[in-house]
């Protein structure tokens, strides 16, 4: 698949971006394609690249030192990613290990690079303060609802936004399809994976949700939505 600075326009952080600014970045990327369960990058590795999903999908997740995972987002085509190493230069980290859902392909770009870029085009630094500031605050919502909801508004809510971030209509029956496992929720939702099975067993048999492997439709929207606004048990 060839990238082309229309392509590029997709990204928030490029989408001021110059054409020759754009190609420029093309010529100064390389294309890296894993396979399912792969690691673009792991936590506190050196962020020397950062990477502009094309395909597939990622989860950046980020683990304590018991080895306690938890899904801090999930990064779908033409989403930028791993660029802490831009804003605090040499020596950075990455905060989180970013694994493949599926197979993958991402544009890697070296954080030095954009740097410099963005010392002579303030449309830049600006852009990726936006995405910073938009990052921040999906984090301030998923701590309220950590804070304040039950597990199952929890879990129902992480399901209402995959299906409205990467939900596909399903072609077997009037439903949207999730591809994402019980792991991948309990990560979301610091939630354990016994009990996200019990609850997604227990709309199951209510005929709101559908379960496969690694694969959950939603059959009945507008339950979930009672049950996220606390208006179900």
């Amino acid at each position: 698949m060839k990238i082309s600075s229309k392509d590029l326009k997709q990204v928030v952080v490029f989408e001021h971006c110059t054409d020759d600014d754009l190609n420029l970045i093309l010529k100064n990327s390389i294309t890296r394609s894993l396979e399912e369960g792969s690691f673009f990058f792991m936590q506190g590795d050196e962020a020397e690249y950062l990477y502009i999903l094309t395909s597939g999908q990622v989860k950046l997740m980020q683990s304590n030192p018991n080895g306690q995972q938890v899904n801090l987002r999930t990064i779908y085509p033409w989403q930028m990613f791993g660029a802490l190493g831009v804003t605090r230069g040499p020596g950075a980290t990455y905060p989180a290990t970013a694994e493949t859902l599926e197979n993958s392909t991402a544009l890697a770009i070296q954080s030095a690079f954009l740097n410099s870029m963005m010392e002579t085009r303030s449309y830049l630094s600006f852009d990726l303060m936006n995405l910073m500031t938009s990052y921040i605050q999906e984090m301030q919502v998923r701590y309220r609802e950590l804070a304040t909801e039950k597990v199952e508004q929890r879990v129902a809510n992480a399901l209402i936004r995959l299906a409205g971030q990467a939900g596909i209509k399903s072609e077997k029956e009037a439903g949207i399809e999730l591809s994402f496992s019980r792991q991948d929720v309990a990560e979301m939702t610091g939630t354990t994976v016994y009990t996200v099975s019990r609850l997604l067993s227990e709309w199951e048999r209510r005929g709101s949700i559908k379960t496969g492997r690694e694969r959950i439709t939603i059959l009945k929207p507008h339950d979930l939505v009672r049950i996220a606004e606390g208006l179900e048990e």
